[in-house]
């Protein structure tokens, strides 16, 4: 007999129309869903059906949200668990996998359009420019959850690479002396995007050394994610994919 399943979907960032075609076509079908309220634009619910048990998992601990799931899919019914953006980046979701698992329930990942791409796409910006950098960091500002001492922000500024940043715009002064203290010049551009696709989704930008103050005055202090490198200086090498000299395997 097939094990029971629960299907962990990714939201996506806030725009409805973002989520996966996949994730839609389980949401339609789901009889219980279990959403993460504080996060999770409710206009998805509205895929839902009308005779499916929704519950908002803003209120409720690890161990209800479990059992919730435990039960419905022990039941033979098809329980879906939202989660905002990716559910691999920052969804506590590993511990919920695992509880689940103790229980003899299998779960199941459907990726979502995490909140640094929908950023990245409100900007009109790459990440990665040849010449400038070719790496992306994904963090955040250690805050009631710590980071691990390797990892703190000013040992990961030392690479002057692209750094999405995640969970920390309440912290923006102390996330600004950190990345200073690890060597990005006051004059490296910053990027704030609040609400990426949202309706009132809203972008600051500015410098290392004034960008505190552009986001404490837009009231900016949740939702909102960083993008901190010279990527966003608008100098760059054009990429050799598309010179006319150069030659790959599908152009000679």
């Amino acid at each position: 007999m097939d094990r029971p399943v629960v299907y962990f979907v990714g939201a996506g960032p806030g725009d409805p129309e973002l989520i996966t075609v996949r994730g839609a076509d389980l949401l339609r079908r789901a009889a219980v869903v279990v959403y993460a309220g504080s996060l999770v634009n409710p206009a998805l619910l509205n895929l839902c059906s009308p005779d499916a048990v929704v519950y908002d998992s803003a209120g409720m601990h690890l161990a209800e949200i479990v059992e919730v799931m435990a039960q419905a899919a022990q039941q033979g019914r098809l329980v879906v668990r939202l989660h905002t953006g990716d559910p691999s980046l920052y969804g506590a979701i590993q511990e919920q996998m695992d509880a689940l698992a103790d229980r003899g329930i299998d779960c199941r990942v459907i990726p979502g359009v995490s909140s640094f791409f929908a950023a990245a796409a409100a900007l009109r910006q790459e990440l990665t420019l040849p010449e400038v950098t070719q790496t992306v960091i994904l963090t955040r500002l250690a805050g009631r959850t710590a980071v691990p001492e390797a990892e703190e922000m000013r040992q990961l500024a030392r690479h002057q690479a692209t750094m999405c940043i995640f969970l920390s715009v309440h912290m923006i002064r102390e996330l600004v002396a950190e990345l200073l203290a690890g060597g990005y010049p006051a004059d490296t551009p910053v990027a704030v995007v609040h609400r990426a696709s949202w309706p009132d989704e809203q972008i600051v930008r500015g410098t290392l050394a004034d960008i505190a103050g552009r986001v404490t005055a837009a009231g900016i202090k949740k939702t909102a994610l960083i993008i901190v490198g010279r990527v966003l200086a608008g100098s760059y090498t054009p990429s050799r994919l598309y010179d006319a000299e150069f030659s790959h395997g599908c152009r000679r």
